[in-house]
């Protein structure tokens, strides 16, 4: 392959701070395609462990190695230099990397990581894989419509429903369920439940994707917990899971950059040693024309993402500007994304659509970027609102 597209955190180096840069040049030496274990779903996470990068999910004063704001909180940036460095080589890890994030930060952001500190100690090592179980059959991108119910009964509190395309099913430890424990009171009733992936009443199916990612079903038939189980206090879950996603939403963006570098870098090795016509691929002008719309294309996202990531890392930008950038930077990165691969698809003619090829595997790893953590079309709406209402 001929030179490899510079990531993020070394082509846009303003953007970083000396602790990023360190991570950077750890993630380029400790990720390898080759690493067959960041390609098993089982074996994900306990790599993850050894290789230190799942300190960055748990702040330093909770056990783990996050420094943002003095070790109190996750580093945004860090997350968004990770995630762009496994999803290059591995889409999968990344997927599974991101819902260990979804599934511990909730437990972090209800107060609780002195008591659930054995918990996040396993999180860290890589002994524990952690799952998100928000969506529903009928409440994805309108949350505050889940269905999802939770009753006490004595000490205990009883979990009724069903969430579905929940990543980590089949390897998740616990999972992190959000219930309506007081419907009369509409989303101010739903909660946060941290649930054994082995309690009784709890029942998962895995579903077919067309990648090979552990995702799936989970029901909860009369599924008992105690009520130590319950995440902060009843009515803040909606809170707990927005907040959440509000600071992992940014690292999907980085996660599309990751493979839409790739593609570009694929594309270029491809056009540059393939023959047609007596010259390459790439001396062609039409190749060259394609590859720089890849480029600026991958660019422009790259420079949304990190300026989200900086803005949420800095903390002192106001909430309804920050959400604005969050929005663009994962409505344009994974749109982008998708137009990338797709041309670098094209780019590798018939080979490109073959089973083992690198851009037909991340022709179809892209797609649910553009769905999940929010859609395209939500974040749309959260920029057109604030486009046209005043500020309160």
């Amino acid at each position: 392959m001929s030179a490899k597209i510079r990531a993020s955190w070394s082509a846009l180096p303003m953007f970083f701070d000396e602790p990023h840069r360190a991570l950077g040049e750890e993630c380029d030496r400790v990720f390898s395609d080759a690493d067959v274990e960041l390609h098993d779903p089982a074996r994900v996470i306990p790599r993850l462990g050894e290789l230190g990068t799942l300190r960055l999910l748990v702040p330093a004063k909770q056990g783990g190695a996050a420094w943002g704001k003095g070790g109190e909180r996750v580093d945004v940036r860090a997350l968004a230099i990770a995630r762009e460095a496994i999803a290059y080589v591995s889409p999968l890890a990344d997927s599974i990397f991101a819902v260990q994030g979804l599934g511990s930060h909730p437990i972090l952001l209800a107060g609780e990581g002195e008591r659930r500190a054995s918990i996040l100690a396993e999180v860290v090592a890589g002994a524990r894989v952690c799952a998100f179980a928000l969506t529903e059959p009928e409440a994805g991108s309108d949350v505050a419509s889940m269905r999802t119910v939770a009753r006490r009964e004595g000490g205990a509190f009883v979990l009724d429903g069903e969430k579905v395309f929940i990543s980590n099913v089949g390897i998740a430890h616990h999972y992190v369920v959000f219930a309506n424990a007081d419907p009369e009171k509409g989303k101010k009733g739903i909660s946060a439940f941290l649930v054994d992936a082995k309690a009784e009443g709890l029942f998962t199916e895995p579903i077919a994707m067309s990648v090979d990612h552990p995702l799936g079903r989970v029901q909860l038939r009369g599924c008992k917990v105690p009520e130590s189980a319950l995440l902060g206090e009843i009515g803040h879950g909606l809170r707990l899971a927005l907040g959440t996603l509000d600071v992992f939403r940014t690292s999907v963006g980085a996660a599309a950059v990751g493979m839409a570098r790739r593609a570009l870098d694929e594309a270029i090795a491809r056009t540059t040693s393939r023959k047609q016509f007596g010259k390459s691929l790439a001396e062609f002008q039409l190749t060259q024309a394609a590859l720089a719309d890849m480029a600026t294309e991958l660019d422009a996202a790259r420079l949304l993402v990190l300026r989200a990531a900086w803005e949420k890392d800095r903390g002192d930008v106001d909430r309804r500007t920050s959400s604005v950038s969050v929005a663009m930077a994962k409505m344009y990165a994974t749109e982008a994304a998708q137009r990338i691969i797709d041309r670098a698809v094209q780019l590798f003619g018939g080979l490109g659509v073959t089973d083992r090829c690198v851009v037909d595997r991340l022709y179809r790893e892209i797609r649910p970027l553009r769905i999940y953590e929010g859609t395209t079309e939500i974040q749309k709406l959260i920029i057109g609102d604030a486009l046209v209402t005043p500020d309160a």
